[in-house]
């Protein structure tokens, strides 16, 4: 029986009126993965680089996720050749790549997802979900077109090379990261920064020179409509490890006793 996969990042952008919203899926469940595939949001980031998540965790999660509408990308820990090929095998479509600093490192990461002769992707399609065992028809001639590249702007050196990384053939967009590339400026914690701010605007102006998307992390609402304002094409708005923080401690300041003995006004 034949099998058809699903449409990339890419081509989920390139249909796009208007941004794409998403979120980050840090827990490692794959109950949470379904429950945030099921809220309207355009894409998720199943994240492995800042979260507990292995190969297992994350193929439950594709399982769980897989049959809602909604865009699915990884995140691995690392631009690994050997890391991507396991992702791509257990059936990972759309890549984030981290910490991405120049246009060979972004080569590196497009070749770890393509056969050769065009890089250095493993074979082993009879034995991956990527394939479904080979029932994907003509997967090894065709993989390349089932795969979508996103690197991670996210260092000076990266502002800096960013339109040698845009150039490289099989970069479908970038993502730019203010958190680590404000440490990166000497500016820890502070990715509100005027110099941050005009760095990732930077970024999204020469994306939009190269006709390549570009999307950006902001959880402050402000932040975001500022970065759509000034042409995101895509963003992270929220994380479901940060929403039930602050949904949990929202709980405990209306209902837990406060450390002076008074009572919480709801009692």
């Amino acid at each position: 029986m034949p099998f058809r996969l699903d449409d990339t990042f890419r081509d989920a952008l390139a249909a796009a009126d208007r941004p794409l919203a998403g979120m980050w899926v840090c827990s490692g469940s794959p109950l949470i993965a379904e429950l945030c595939a099921g809220s309207g949001l355009d894409w998720l980031l199943v994240d492995a680089e800042h979260s507990p998540n292995g190969l297992e965790s994350i193929l439950a999660q594709l399982q769980a996720i897989h049959g809602y509408p909604v865009q699915t990308l990884v995140r691995p820990p690392v631009n690994d050749t050997v890391l991507i090929k396991q992702y791509l095998d257990l059936g990972v479509q759309n890549l984030l790549i981290p910490m991405v600093n120049s246009a060979a490192e972004a080569e590196a990461a497009v070749a770890a997802t393509r056969y050769p002769p065009h890089g250095v992707r493993g074979v082993g399609s009879a034995l991956a979900r990527a394939a479904r065992w080979n029932r994907v028809p003509d997967y090894l001639a065709r993989a390349g077109e089932t795969i979508s590249v996103t690197v991670q702007i996210e260092s000076v050196a990266a502002v800096d090379a960013v339109a040698d990384i845009l150039k490289v053939d099989g970069v479908d967009a970038i993502f730019l990261g203010p958190s680590d590339l404000a440490a990166s400026m000497g500016l820890l914690g502070q990715q509100e920064h005027p110099e941050v701010r005009a760095a990732v605007e930077h970024c999204l102006s020469a994306a939009k020179a190269a006709g390549k998307p570009a999307g950006v992390n902001a959880f402050n609402p402000d932040t975001a409509r500022h970065y759509l304002s000034s042409g995101a094409d895509f963003i992270l708005v929220g994380a479901d490890v940060a929403l039930l923080a602050r949904g949990s401690e929202a709980l405990a300041a209306q209902f837990v006793r406060s450390v002076d003995g008074d009572s919480p006004a709801s009692y």
